[in-house]
């Protein structure tokens, strides 16, 4: 499949699979012609689809063996359900016995499944168990954000999980979704219908800027690829003292950043001269206005 160019926010996750990996070397597991369909939609008057909206398998990234899962936005917005789940805990777990060079995590979620909840939310559960076995067994878990449902809820939490993730601009993370947000404290708190105060708050830029997102890339699916190659080649600091410092500059950025009520005002803080040009720059212009920061980041 020729990808070049095409856009990884308006892919599906089968597109999304063959434009990361190499050519011809992906083999489904638990495919759609398996029945691994939701046994539960049907009470809803819901259709189900024969994959429950998660793909997984084995694969090549330059020449390495990789374990990939990808949630298809397109169905349910990704929703975590049981069997959706079952398939990506499952795809972890046996990656513990056959030890791929990393586990790649494409992440496409608006959180749980409703019509699933108890079984959904389980299912989160035993995915954040076999992420954090995993890397503790030394296979680092890289998490790719850029489709077009975000990862929220139990996404959100997973991708926290992840060594290290890979987003695009667009490419939205969070626990709380900014409708559920807004609905549980108010339009005056956050206003999802503010698309670009939801954007600037949640969007890829923001999580690269506070250090969320290792690798920041450009909306297309052969970025994606080069930027998890690169992913794969970087070391994890699973030390006590890396924790230790990671847990003293959360302290700081809540002290440097408690009173902000925008995005605009955290990157000001940051020493950013211009924080309102910064939804409108592209990924070099903005790597090039941290460099010039220094580090730049929270």
């Amino acid at each position: 499949m020729n990808t070049t160019g095409q856009s990884y926010f308006e892919a599906s996750a089968r597109q999304r699979i063959q434009g990361l990996v190499d050519e011809a070397s992906f083999s489904e597991i638990c495919g759609p012609g398996q029945g691994a369909s939701s046994p539960s939609l049907a009470y809803f008057d819901l259709p189900a689809a024969p994959d429950d909206g998660a793909v997984v398998g084995d694969a090549r990234i330059a020449g390495r063996r990789v374990a990939l899962a990808a949630q298809e936005g397109r169905f349910m917005g990704g929703a975590f359900g049981e069997v959706h789940s079952a398939k990506i805990a499952g795809m972890l777990q046996r990656s513990l016995r056959v030890r791929p060079q990393a586990f790649v995590f494409l992440f496409d979620s608006g959180g749980v499944r409703l019509q699933e909840a108890n079984a959904g939310e389980i299912g989160v559960t035993e995915i954040m168990r076999g992420v954090f076995d995993l890397r503790h067994a030394g296979v680092p878990v890289i998490g790719v954000v850029g489709g077009s449902r975000g990862c929220f809820g139990g996404a959100g939490i997973v991708c926290g999980c992840c060594d290290l993730l890979v987003a695009s601009a667009r490419g939205r993370m969070g626990v709380s979704g900014p409708e559920v947000i807004e609905t549980t404290m108010g339009a005056q708190a956050f206003d999802s219908h503010d698309k670009a105060l939801v954007w600037r708050t949640t969007g890829g830029k923001n999580r690269y800027l506070f250090g969320a997102v290792r690798h920041l890339v450009e909306d297309d699916i052969p970025s994606f690829r080069q930027a998890v190659i690169r992913a794969m080649d970087e070391p994890v600091d699973y030390s006590l003292e890396s924790l230790a410092a990671k847990r003293a500059a959360l302290a700081e950025r809540l002290e440097r950043f408690g009173q902000a009520r925008d995005a605009l005002d955290v990157w000001r803080a940051m020493g950013f001269a211009h924080p309102e040009a910064i939804p409108d720059m592209d990924v070099r212009e903005l790597e090039a206005e941290r460099k010039a920061l220094g580090e730049g980041r929270a």
